[in-house]
């Protein structure tokens, strides 16, 4: 198994675009692709600045739709692909000092069940997964131990996730397992939303 890794700033369609093109010139096609880039920052709505808004958006929403349509040409043409889009709880149910966080994450949702529906007459699934708050080293920094208590108490699980979690169904998604799966949203939770 051959890999690569380029970097990409997700805002960016131009770079979108010549990331997917040198990975098609160098594997001659892209099955899978895994939206997962995120970022928010956490505050009141009403203690919010602009440019915090234009930052969530553009990175968790924006980046999926360059990423997206970046993809889909080469998928078409081979008539197959799949793409999961890793939103969030917080898109589901909202969740307090993340108000423009959750909107992004909700038109992710959205926008996977729309490209779902366009692209599935190419065999092209699109999967949306939604983590519950889970134990990275991007979260921890903001992980007391009374928030902890308080989110654990919250899922019928009594546990927060770990990344293997998530991961574990995105690959389900992007298998042949899936080959009947589309425009689904998964909620990887300990069972926090049951929607």
């Amino acid at each position: 198994c051959e890999a690569l890794a380029l970097p990409l700033d997700v805002t960016s369609y131009p770079q979108a675009q010549a990331v997917v093109q040198h990975t098609v010139q160098r594997f001659g096609r892209v099955d899978v692709l895994v939206n997962c880039a995120g970022a928010w920052r956490l505050n009141l709505f009403v203690d919010s600045q602009p440019e915090d808004w234009a930052f969530e958006v553009n990175t968790c929403f924006m980046g999926v739709v360059h990423c997206t349509r970046a993809v889909l040409d080469s998928m078409i043409a081979q008539r197959h692909g799949k793409i999961v889009n890793i939103s969030s709880d917080a898109g589901r149910v909202g969740e307090v000092r993340q108000a423009v966080y959750a909107g992004a994450k909700a038109a992710v949702i959205a926008f996977s069940k729309t490209i779902a529906k366009e692209v599935g007459r190419y065999n092209i699934h699109v999967n949306c997964v939604c983590p519950g708050y889970t134990k990275t080293p991007a979260t921890e920094g903001q992980l007391t131990p009374e928030l902890e208590e308080r989110i654990v108490r919250a899922y019928p699980l009594r546990k927060l996730g770990v990344p293997e979690d998530v991961a574990k169904v995105v690959v389900f998604l992007a298998s042949d397992g899936a080959s009947h799966i589309t425009g689904q949203t998964l909620s990887v939770s300990g069972g926090y939303t049951m929607i």
